[in-house]
């Protein structure tokens, strides 16, 4: 693999224009928004019942935070956006996720891993924020780390499981730690690469050292799997736009 790192896309998205304050709202939902989606897919088809609704209840609670950034985003826009106008009706290049929550669920590891490569970085953005001057984001972001206690316990000890279970377990474990890693650029600091570093080596499971990254997300540039995502998760609305509930 060539040791070339792939960052900044390039600009122009309609998002770039949006005042930081509003596009930092935006970008959060999208990322709740979109693993929202993706651990709804879950459902019906987890390895058992428990974890089924485990899956299902975490899939809430990040389309909850979704909800609420929304909100909150379109109200200090001033525009008369609402939830459902930020949620189904922009397109891929209007999203500003991170690529890692955008990644297909694969088997259950790499549903895991994903899980606390993300709780860890929520971790350290919703302590942050729970301190914010604006009193609505703070109250959201307190709420979020509450449920995000849950949430990495439960992705963390799943990881422990899986990393120093089986070797069958292991294996699949450290594949999806592999394949994942590349799109951790986005996310990555000081303290999440410190947490992610005990939590690999209490699942004796090892970092890679591909320093290959794949960016972009943030800009609008998304893999092709984001598109298939809105496609599925958009069709209703875009099919009767003015339908009520």
């Amino acid at each position: 693999m060539s040791d070339q790192v792939v960052s900044g896309a390039p600009q122009g998205t309609p998002s770039v224009g949006m005042d930081p304050n509003i596009r930092e709202l935006v970008a959060n939902g999208d990322d709740n928004l979109v693993l929202a989606q993706r651990l709804g897919e879950w459902i019906s088809h987890a390895p058992d019942l428990e974890l089924d609704i485990a899956l299902g209840n975490i899939a809430l609670d990040h389309l909850g935070v979704a909800r609420s950034l929304y909100t909150h985003a379109g109200g200090l826009e001033g525009r008369g956006r609402t939830e459902d106008d930020f949620a189904m009706r922009r397109t891929e290049r209007d999203f500003v996720n991170l690529l890692l929550v955008e990644q297909p669920n694969g088997d259950f590891a790499h549903t895991i891993v994903r899980q606390v490569f993300f709780d860890v970085y929520q971790r350290e953005l919703w302590k942050g924020l729970a301190s914010s001057e604006d009193e609505t984001l703070a109250g959201i972001a307190s709420r979020a780390t509450r449920e995000n206690a849950y949430h990495l316990e439960f992705s963390s000890s799943w990881l422990t499981r899986l990393g120093d279970g089986t070797e069958e377990s292991h294996l699949r474990t450290q594949s999806a730690v592999d394949d994942l890693w590349r799109f951790t650029a986005e996310l990555s600091s000081e303290e999440w690469t410190r947490g992610i570093d005990v939590m690999l080596a209490e699942a004796t499971l090892e970092k890679p050292d591909d320093v290959y990254q794949r960016t972009g997300g943030r800009d609008g540039y998304h893999t092709e799997h984001l598109g298939h995502l809105l496609a599925e998760m958009q069709w209703m609305d875009r099919s009767y736009p003015e339908m009520t509930w």
